[in-house]
């Protein structure tokens, strides 16, 4: 029983912490999680499927 309280609490400290992170970001988005952000996942320079950005669009390069 006490195995499963440190788990429970564990897991609602992460969710916390995910949970403030997008609280305390500009706009609530997760940095980095567009495809063509990724040189590995785009080697063709092909638009992301997700948000249509083109390589070149997106801001963290």
């Amino acid at each position: 029983m006490k195995l499963l309280f440190i788990t429970l609490g564990l897991l609602a400290l992460a969710i916390a912490g995910i949970a403030i992170k997008l609280w305390a970001k500009k706009d609530g988005e997760f940095a980095g999680t567009c495809a063509s952000q990724n040189p590995m996942l785009n080697k063709d320079g092909e638009a992301c499927g997700f948000c249509g950005k083109m390589p070149a669009d997106c801001e963290n390069q």
